[in-house]
């Protein structure tokens, strides 16, 4: 019982975060067609990163990995769209 309520708040906090932070970076770079303070290391270790936690999750059927990792990948990846599509034609 314990066990799945950290599990359950654990999955609510995780996607709070992901889903206030990554969605302001994202509105924040299509407003400004600006990248410049962002690193491309650190959004493609940070996607390394959850790509990774996320098939750990699946190998050890823990639904808390797979859920709380899997909205970092598809917020990350959408970090990557928009900051390689602005680099691109800012450098245009």
């Amino acid at each position: 019982m314990f066990g799945t309520i950290i599990g359950v708040a654990t999955v609510i906090s995780s996607y709070a975060l992901k889903l206030i932070g990554f969605p302001s970076q994202i509105r924040k770079m299509k407003r400004n067609k600006n990248v410049d303070g962002l690193s491309p290391w650190l959004i493609i270790f940070s996607m390394t990163s959850y790509i990774l936690w996320t098939l750990h999750g699946v190998v050890k059927n823990d639904w808390v990995l797979i859920l709380g990792q899997s909205i970092g990948v598809v917020m990350t990846s959408v970090i990557i769209y928009y900051y390689f599509q602005i680099k691109k034609s800012n450098d245009n």
